[in-house]
């Protein structure tokens, strides 16, 4: 038997899960950003014609799961298992847009780091041969998770430097047996790092250590190291917790420079658009990878791509109580190459 477990907490694939398809929904705001061609759907409609902002969310979803079907080639009855979480208490967004269609559903919880531990599952489950079709999906909406985590809209309150605006947007990839590339080599499952970081308006603090210890974990466990990918892209981490990350490694000696990259930092023009330090919410790398990067692998731009989604694993109720803020990240290989 081959053993793909490999060090401490990574996994390689021995048959090489295909991204078959990839769909990635947007909001207002993302269709005024930078990446805004790689969007399959964008709507200036906040609610996108449905009466509430967690309706609007489920519609993302919907639009975002029937897109990469329709690119693939497959419906509903043909996923062997669907991986999807959003931040919403119980997961209401990804329970509800999938209960009418039949497929296979396990809901997750990563907090923002789902689309990695989705993907990283729905990998396992077609390399594993469970599954010849699986699909990760993940969503998040400004004023819902604005409504949830902080404050109503309506209440105005002053959002600080080193808060984020999460983005309304909602990613889906379909992964199947076989095929060309792009593939998915390798995966990393992160650890629950937790630095002490109490203020839930500076996420990316709270989530940096996780990030670099998935990373490093990463090279440890494969035996890799930056230089072997073209591209590596944390989830939401903003500009200060990408900066924390830089530190990091070159307090390790080891300069990442411009091969390393945040999706919050991406997906926003920070200097035109008023979200202070990035992007953040499940969609932020959700909808940059399944838009924006599966764009630039497929073109050839990208043939080595190493995404690892950040998630912060707080609640209004642990903020409340004066807990810290816990991160996670997991790490997820993509390549164009069979090697």
């Amino acid at each position: 038997m081959i053993q793909k477990h490999c060090g401490k907490s990574s996994v390689r694939f021995e048959n090489r899960p295909r991204v078959l398809s990839s769909a990635a929904v947007g909001g207002k705001k993302e269709a005024e950003g930078p990446l805004s061609e790689a969007f399959d759907h964008l709507n200036v409609d906040t609610k996108f014609g449905k009466d509430s902002w967690e309706q609007a969310e489920r519609e993302m979803q919907r639009l975002a799961l029937e897109t990469a079907e329709q690119k693939g080639a497959v419906g509903h009855g043909d996923l062997d298992a669907l991986f999807a979480g959003d931040l919403l208490n119980q997961c209401i967004s990804s329970s509800f847009t999938v209960r009418d269609t039949g497929i296979p559903f396990l809901g997750l919880y990563g907090a923002c780091s789902t689309m990695a531990e989705a993907l990283l599952l729905a990998a396992c489950a077609v390399d594993g041969g469970y599954a010849a079709y699986a699909a990760a999906m993940t969503s998040s909406h400004f004023a819902t998770a604005e409504r949830q985590y902080r404050f109503p809209l309506n209440y105005g309150g002053q959002r600080t430097p080193t808060s984020q605006w999460t983005v309304t947007g909602a990613g889906c990839m379909i992964l199947q047996s076989g095929g060309d590339a792009p593939f998915i080599r390798s995966a990393t499952v992160g650890a629950v790092c937790d630095y002490g970081i109490t203020d839930a308006n500076n996420m990316g603090a709270a989530m940096a250590p996780a990030a670099y210890h998935t990373l490093r974990q990463h090279f440890d466990d494969l035996g890799l190291a930056p230089s072997d990918y073209d591209l590596i892209v944390t989830g939401d981490l903003g500009t200060l917790g990408r900066q924390i990350v830089l530190d990091f490694f070159e307090r390790d000696g080891v300069k990442l420079g411009s091969r390393y990259n945040d999706c919050g930092c991406m997906i926003f023009d920070a200097k035109k658009q008023d979200v202070h330090a990035g992007g953040s919410g499940c969609g932020c790398s959700a909808t940059v990878l399944c838009g924006h990067l599966m764009r630039e692998m497929k073109r050839g731009k990208l043939k080595n791509l190493l995404f690892c989604a950040t998630g912060a694993l707080l609640s209004p109720t642990s903020t409340q109580q004066g807990e810290s803020i816990p991160g996670i990240c997991h790490a997820v290989s993509f390549g164009t190459e069979r090697r």
